[in-house]
Formats: structure tokens, C-alpha cells, sequence
């Protein structure tokens, strides 16, 4: 079996390209019945994520397996006759159920989730931000105030501070920029205590050990580019919208409830 299936792929991908853009184009052959490449097209094109990401030809190769083994199993299920179970039909009611659900809710949403709506929330996002200060830092962490200590007396300038990092520290030495929330209390007192350029001339004792802190820069922040949280921006957008459609439908809806004991609620 496997040496058929082989030579099924084989003869395949060799003929990929001539058949590629061929409607009858056949990319395997299961116990007779057979999967077209335009079929692979199809599951393709509905996948605009994946189409972004690898070209039809890799996604290709990457599903045909899987639909000849699915093909395959599908083919058992259908020689015991799965379908007639009474688990399929209530299964198969519930499956038709949530698609139409499924494609509904994205019908509509692609209607108010465009270009034009994730640029208005980012508007609003940029004029409701407020800005924090925000510091960079490295750290040396080290387990004993004495080690601390040693770190400092051998500390006569920044420009030694990555060397003695590599020597003493636990951790990696950049901590890159930070608010001051974002940090424990004792390490937040002490960098945002500090100016520019700056190291900490005593031992920052805190639960993970003794830090010796060195601020590189200190700033105001500013609201993110907007490439960098599109994609946080869609899927806010894609929340709120989902709510509001699921909302208007609820209350548009005539619904009588009742309790467990038939009595209208």
C-alpha cells in the first residue's frame, strides 16, 4: 500500500505543473476514487491566511497526505456505513448548524471590519493614549549582596558593564524599555530614581537576588505604529463586532423562557 501511494505522489508532483491549472488535473487516486488538484484549490483559496504565508504549491505538498489518509478513512467509514448511525445524524445536524453559524457571522463582520474601521479605532487609540515614562535598562543579577558589591567596585564606567554581565550575571543583561508597573517595586524605585547613563552605586536587593542597574535611555511613551498592532487592532474590532451582531440579534429575537419545571420565566 504504501509503495502505491508512493507512486501515486511520485507521478503526481512530476506532473504538478502540466496539471496545475488543469480543472481535470488529478492528484491521487484512492481505491479508484479520485482527489483533483482543483480540488486542493479550492480548500486552498478558501484560506486567505494561508495563501499569504505559502504558495500553492507547498500548501500542495503539505496536504495531499492528509486528504489521501482522510480519503481513505472516509472510505471505511463509508463501507460500514457510518452515515446510517444515529451519531452521525444528530452529529451531522449539529455540524450544519454551527457551519451556517460560522459563515454567517463572518459575512457580516467582513461587512464592518475593513481598512476604514481599523483606521478609526487606531485614530482613537492615539488620542486616548497617555503617555508614561518609560526607561532602559541593563541588569546584573547576582545571588549575594557581597557579589553585588564586587560587581560595583569593578564598575568604573557603563562601557564595562556588558563585559561583567557575561562574568556575573544569572540572567541576560538587556532588559530593553519598561514602564515603571512593569517591574517589581524595588527594581522600578531604583532605575526610575536614576538618570541617564547612570548605574546603581548600591546592591538593588529584590526577590530574585541583587541587581546591579544601568539606565541607557529614558522617554516618554508613544503610542505603537500602527503596523505593529494592526493585527491586536482587527481582533478588537472583530470582538466588539461579533458582540454587537450576537446583541442585535438577541434583542430583536421573541424569546420566551421557561424554568426546569416548565414554569414561564
Amino acid at each position: 500500500m504504501k509503495k502505491q501511494i508512493f507512486y501515486i505522489l511520485t507521478s503526481t508532483l512530476l506532473t504538478f505543473n502540466a496539471y496545475a491549472d488543469d480543472k481535470d488535473g488529478i492528484a491521487a487516486i484512492v481505491n479508484g476514487k479520485q482527489i483533483k488538484v482543483e480540488d486542493i484549490k479550492t480548500v486552498y483559496n478558501l484560506h486567505p491566511k494561508t495563501k499569504e504565508k505559502v504558495s500553492f504549491e507547498e500548501f500542495y505538498n503539505n496536504v495531499l497526505d492528509f486528504l489521501i489518509e482522510s480519503e481513505v478513512i472516509y472510505q471505511a467509514a463509508q463501507d460500514e456505513k457510518i452515515s446510517d448511525t444515529p451519531e452521525y445524524t444528530i452529529k451531522l445536524s449539529e455540524a450544519k448548524k454551527e457551519l451556517a453559524r460560522q459563515i454567517y457571522l463572518k459575512k457580516k463582520a467582513q461587512v464592518a471590519i475593513n481598512d476604514k474601521a481599523v483606521k478609526k479605532l487606531y485614530e482613537d487609540y492615539k488620542e486616548t493614549f497617555h503617555g508614561e515614562k518609560e526607561v532602559k535598562a541593563k541588569h546584573i543579577l547576582v545571588d549575594s549582596e557581597t557579589k553585588a558589591k564586587e560587581v560595583i567596585a569593578k564598575l568604573n564606567d557603563a562601557g564595562q558593564f556588558d563585559k561583567l554581565a557575561k562574568e556575573y550575571s544569572k540572567e541576560p543583561a538587556d532588559l530593553g524599555y519598561f514602564t515603571k508597573e512593569m517591574m517589581v517595586p524595588e527594581f522600578a524605585n531604583a532605575a526610575f530614581s536614576m538618570k541617564k547613563g547612570q548605574f546603581s552605586k548600591t546592591p538593588v536587593k529584590t526577590q530574585f537576588g541583587y541587581h546591579v542597574i544601568l539606565v541607557e535611555d529614558i522617554r516618554e511613551a508613544k503610542p505603537e505604529d500602527f503596523e505593529k498592532i494592526e493585527p491586536q487592532l482587527r481582533a478588537v474590532l472583530t470582538k466588539k463586532v461579533m458582540s454587537d451582531i450576537m446583541n442585535d440579534l438577541y434583542n430583536k429575537a421573541k424569546i420566551i423562557k421557561y424554568d426546569i419545571s416548565g414554569n414561564q420565566l
